[in-house]
């Protein structure tokens, strides 16, 4: 009777729910570098959306957000959580099948446009007369994306005649823009837009193209072993945040707030 007993309570144990979150600390994957209004870079402090998001989501699981900056990409960050070395994946952090098969993601919290940014001279000269949107979806010159980044999971499928360069750095690709040796990059709207707002200048030298039938959604990444932490952040979202989803134009806004501050 007292080895059953036993038993029963060992299988009990064994079955009751894991705790959302694991001692009394949250560990949270984000990259090492800016973006703004997003995050900061590491040391520079706590402001940004993707910040508020992560100290929210600890403060209502009552522990403290501990952070693992040591991302140089966002794929990067994506293995930190499927490794288990981090619980969540927060930074501004895209949806893709490919990361989904080792992560569980949340609900989108912002949704922007996918979108290219293009040499003027080199555009003119590939479009030959045409209208740019119109050579956009058969475009086969050298198209830049960020190595690590969703863009460049999406570019083999959605340029497929396009060479693809992977270059380390966002800001590597626009100066690859601005001096035309590179003719267009693969990123999304949002920033692209805030580019022409810190720079106006880019306008001479480049224009962006909106493809207004792609989007790039935002999410929590959750490591995979912990359901119940993935549907917590859910409902985060939903209660704590009122299910708002954030587009381009409120981001761009927030990102001009925080620029004259």
């Amino acid at each position: 009777m007292l080895i059953s007993q036993a038993q029963a309570a060992g299988t009990q144990a064994q079955n009751a729910p894991k705790p959302v979150a694991s001692g009394d600390a949250l560990r949270i994957a984000m990259p090492s570098f800016a973006s703004s209004p997003f995050f900061p870079a590491d040391g520079q402090g706590d402001n940004g959306i993707d910040m508020e998001l992560a100290h929210g989501i600890a403060a209502q699981l009552g522990v403290e957000p501990v952070f693992d900056r040591s991302a140089a990409t966002f794929d990067g960050m994506v293995n930190l959580v499927s490794s288990g070395q981090a619980d969540l994946a927060i930074g501004k952090l895209s949806r893709t099948l490919l990361r989904g098969r080792s992560i569980v993601y949340s609900r989108p919290y912002a949704m922007l446009r996918q979108g290219l940014i293009a040499n003027r001279l080199n555009l003119a000269r590939i479009a030959q007369g045409k209208p740019p949107e119109q050579i956009v979806r058969d475009f086969s010159g050298d198209l830049g994306v960020i190595e690590g980044s969703s863009f460049a999971t999406y570019a083999p499928t959605t340029f497929p005649h396009a060479q693809i360069r992977r270059f380390a750095s966002w800001d590597l690709i626009i100066d690859a823009i601005r001096n035309g040796t590179l003719d267009m990059a693969y990123r999304d709207d949002f920033e692209i837009k805030k580019l022409m707002v810190d720079d106006p200048s880019m306008t001479v030298v480049a224009r962006s193209i909106t493809l207004t039938d792609k989007v790039d959604t935002i999410a929590v990444g959750v490591r995979p072993d912990n359901p119940h932490l993935a549907a917590f952040v859910d409902l985060y979202l939903d209660l704590a945040r009122g299910q708002q989803v954030l587009n381009t134009d409120e981001i761009i806004a927030r990102y001009r707030q925080g620029s004259k501050a």
